[in-house]
């Protein structure tokens, strides 16, 4: 059986000026269908920018990723806009809500790409899972902290997509707020059986996927908790 996920020699560069900056060195990395993996490292080591080279949304100077068989370079945009939409949710620290649209908007933007017939049932169906039906209505300016989180979270999640790429979710969210929204993922991805990669700087959140990474000077190596 091949891995879900599967990172070959992933090199990836940035330049500041003159100045080249190696932020990823020959990351190798096989991950299974409905495995956690967690992602550890300092700020600034590369671990976002690892995600956003899982998602498609950018791609490796260096070396082939594959989900599901698929070598993501050789798609283009639009493939790779439905590949990621079908397959991958993405929870970020930011929330990255649409300010103008509702919380019930946001959360059907996944399902209209898809052009899913049944976006609103579906949309509300998530929310309600994350605890928000009596939010649909209402604007991230109008959501807390938490509750943006929660949206973001059903945004990711409607379209039951095999893989969840979460990036620090509960980074800008108190202690008890952040906590309440690892517990909801993890519940999630249990219950639908997803693949979760968690970008983290929490040992103790690190401690509840079944491996860790750490990544660090562009190299990735395994844990052992």
């Amino acid at each position: 059986m091949h891995p879900l996920i599967k990172l070959s020699k992933v090199t990836k560069n940035f330049h500041q000026g003159n100045q080249r900056i190696e932020v990823l060195n020959d990351i190798n990395l096989t991950v299974n269908n409905g495995e956690k993996i967690a992602i550890l490292g300092q700020s600034g080591t590369g671990k976002s920018t690892m995600l956003s080279l899982m998602a498609g949304l950018d791609l490796p100077d260096l070396g082939t990723i594959q989900i599901d068989n698929q070598n993501l370079a050789s798609l283009n945009q639009n493939e790779l806009s439905q590949f990621r939409s079908k397959n991958i949710g993405i929870v970020f620290q930011q929330f990255h809500l649409m300010k103008h649209l509702t919380a019930l908007e946001n959360v059907s933007i996944p399902l209209e790409l898809q052009k899913e017939k049944n976006a609103d049932e579906l949309a509300r169906n998530a929310l309600n899972l994350v605890k928000l039906s009596h939010r649909l209505a209402h604007f991230p300016s109008q959501l807390s902290g938490g509750e943006s989180q929660r949206v973001a979270i059903a945004r990711a999640m409607v379209t039951q997509p095999r893989i969840v790429l979460a990036d620090e979710p509960s980074g800008n969210l108190d202690q008890k707020t952040g906590n309440e929204i690892m517990e909801l993922i993890f519940d999630l991805c249990k219950k639908h059986k997803q693949t979760l990669l968690l970008v983290t700087h929490n040992h103790e959140l690190a401690k509840k996927c079944d491996r860790t990474f750490i990544l660090s000077d562009g190299k990735l190596q395994l844990l052992n908790h």
